[in-house]
């Protein structure tokens, strides 16, 4: 009987290390996965650059965004190699992540929670790559400094905004960097002629800002009129019609401009949530209707309107 409980308690003891195994060998597996893709989409150049959705895979990306970001990282031209992405909670499931893996990119990410971070820098990503992890939550005030801290400024190529609320505020702050390429959240619900984004407040957290989680982010025609002004060309949307590539009209190659009507993509995901917090599933313009007569800022007439 002692004998089959030490057997037990050695089991037990090695499962841990078992599990780890496990999931290496799952994420080598993902990840030779994404590079045989990668091939692919390299022999399909002509017709991505025609539609980047047709590059789309995933491997750490919650969409297809690793295939497109793999293939306009191969396709552009890049000085640094370098990234940053903020809003990435722990790094398990972001854009950046295959792209540090894969091509051994240098990255500073950002997150406004303290464990998130510390989860970041106890992965062994931290110390196989050079990855550089700050807590911070973010603003239209703090950002240039944050960038300019971290040794970044004037030497970044890839710019990934995705916090979920001031995200086109914090892009139209930002001076101190002009990457090659931008990847910013649109909030779809919006639609595709709307100059939208909520208005500006420093501590926006959308989970408090109303209950639905609907009510936060920008409008992809404000992205596009922003982008026009920094010097900036939309060259799509994932699938999914969360995230919009930006490329600086210097870098663009054989990448055709866009304008945002010809880039939205509706979303189809069904995030919302109803007073205690649950799913409702709500879904098309049911959605927009959820955020009747709060305040939203129009970044054209520079006033604010009812959402309606």
């Amino acid at each position: 009987m002692l004998y089959k409980l030490k057997r037990i308690l050695e089991t037990i003891k090695k499962i841990p290390g078992q599990n780890r195994l496990v999931l290496k060998q799952t994420e080598s597996a993902k990840m030779l996965h994404g590079q045989v893709l990668s091939v692919l989409n390299k022999q399909n150049t002509a017709a991505i650059l025609t539609n980047i959705q047709l590059a789309e895979f995933s491997v750490f990306s919650q969409w297809g965004d690793d295939g497109i970001i793999d293939f306009l990282t191969s396709y552009l031209d890049f000085e640094h190699q370098t990234f940053l992405e903020f809003g990435v909670e722990d790094y398990t499931e972001a854009n950046t992540r295959y792209l540090l893996k894969s091509k051994n990119w240098t990255g500073f990410v950002m997150d406004g929670s303290r464990l998130n971070i510390q989860k970041i820098q106890s992965d062994e990503i931290y110390w196989q790559h050079e990855l550089l992890a700050k807590e911070a939550f973010i603003n239209a005030e703090n950002i240039d400094r944050l960038i300019t801290e971290s040794g970044f400024a004037n030497k970044l190529d890839l710019l990934h905004i995705d916090i979920d609320g001031n995200d086109y505020h914090i892009w139209k702050a930002i001076t101190c960097i002009n990457p090659t390429l931008v990847i910013l959240e649109y909030n779809s619900i919006f639609g595709s002629n709307k100059a939208w984004t909520i208005p500006y407040e420093p501590n926006f957290v959308r989970q408090k800002k109303h209950y639905s989680h609907l009510y936060c982010g920008c409008s992809l025609l404000s992205y596009c009129d922003l982008a026009e002004e920094k010097g900036y060309a939309f060259v799509g949307s994932n699938r999914a019609g969360n995230n919009a590539y930006f490329v600086r009209k210097d870098k663009l190659k054989q990448l055709p401009a866009l304008s945002a009507e010809q880039g939205y993509v509706a979303s189809k995901f069904r995030e919302s949530r109803d007073q205690d917090g649950q799913l409702t599933f709500a879904t098309g313009a049911e959605r927009v209707k959820i955020l009747n007569d709060l305040d939203i800022y129009n970044t054209r007439t520079k006033t604010i309107e009812k959402i309606a």
